[in-house]
């Protein structure tokens, strides 16, 4: 997620710049020929391009739109986790006590309880990023020719690339024993056995009278809203913006600008000789323009998918271990995410 006020120059030519070479050079092809082949009628009225342009205009402002809900309903899923995490920690170290045992544990043994269910919790965040981290055919970096070759290049230059060291100080053996680590390996989806683990942890806890019935079923609510959190993530992940929609969009921006050049022509030369010139850079320019709303949709759709547009999983994850490992009184704590080149992962 990018946390600068705004991306500057640098960044934008950074992004699309290499697409004005090829936008520029098909524009000055087109006036060439017009000019020394003599091929006055290779001309479009402005009228029906000027149509073609507006309704191109509304189709990617439908599909941006569509791109911007996924993201921010990714963020709003990631903001309940965040709140339920903290309600998870705080029922945990006040729910959890010798109130109902019938034969009371020490001081000790109750702390490493709570640490055991705060720590698992932890590792489960930290695992959950990294299943929706896991690319998919339909993202940029799983794709072949250019396009994935810039995917790879973003990942690593602007992306989880920036955050590798941190990653590797927040991995699930940090927080569960080796042997649950080695058995949650075994799984498809271990991000699910840990809450699974979880609960069956929490009814181990009920048969011992560490909690009562009302505790437990409070907590196991807990639970069942983190599988609903983690449900709507992979709802994102697993399910692309239909590609009917990303797809024709990048057809309807070529055909644009395929005819495009021949339209400026037949209006920029009203103006003269000089006018046809003209026309290769203001027609570079809306070209452009039209380019850059159709890549702001297309790397805004999927939101986790390690790029600098995603949500900063790893910085809320972090927040989140913080906050959790300050509950149970520990001041030994790591640092938070710090933004790297203006962008927060």
């Amino acid at each position: 997620m990018y946390v600068v006020k705004t991306l500057g120059f640098k960044k934008v030519i950074q992004f699309t710049g290499h697409h004005i070479v090829w936008i520029a050079t098909w524009m000055t092809t087109v006036v060439l020929v017009y000019r020394y082949a003599k091929l006055n009628w290779l001309v479009v009225p402005w009228l029906p391009l000027s149509i073609v342009g507006t309704a191109v205009a509304f189709y990617l402002g439908f599909k941006n739109n569509s791109a911007y809900a996924r993201m921010w309903e990714a963020r709003k899923i990631w903001g309940a986790i965040v709140n339920s995490s903290r309600s998870w920690s705080m029922y945990v170290n006040s729910f959890i006590s010798n109130q109902f045992a019938a034969q009371a544990v020490s001081p000790q043994q109750l702390h490493e309880v709570k640490k055991a269910l705060i720590y698992r919790h932890i590792g489960w965040l930290y695992t959950l990023r990294q299943q929706l981290l896991v690319v998919t055919p339909w993202e940029h970096a799983n794709q072949s020719g250019l396009v994935g070759k810039q995917g790879r290049m973003y990942r690593k230059t602007t992306g989880v690339g920036l955050v590798e060291e941190e990653h590797n100080q927040s991995t699930l053996d940090n927080f569960v024993s080796a042997e649950e680590q080695q058995r949650m390996s075994q799984y498809a989806n271990p991000a699910t056995q840990l809450i699974n683990q979880q609960a069956t942890e929490l009814a181990a806890l009920q048969q011992k009278g560490l909690t009562d019935h009302f505790r437990h079923m409070e907590l196991q609510t807990i639970l069942k809203d983190f599988y609903t959190q983690q449900g709507k993530c992979e709802r994102i992940k697993k399910f692309p913006l239909p590609r009917q929609y990303n797809n024709m969009s990048l057809t309807f921006v070529g055909i644009f600008i395929l005819l495009l050049p021949f339209g400026m022509i037949s209006e920029f030369s009203k103006l003269g000789e000089l006018g046809i010139w003209l026309s290769i850079p203001f027609g570079t320019l809306v070209s452009w323009v039209y380019i850059v709303m159709e890549l702001v949709g297309e790397y805004s759709e999927n939101p986790f998918q390690g790029m600098a547009n995603d949500i900063p999983m790893l910085s809320l994850c972090r927040t989140i271990e913080i906050d959790l490992r300050e509950m149970l009184g520990e001041t030994d704590l790591p640092a938070p995410i710090e933004a790297k080149k203006g962008i927060l992962m």
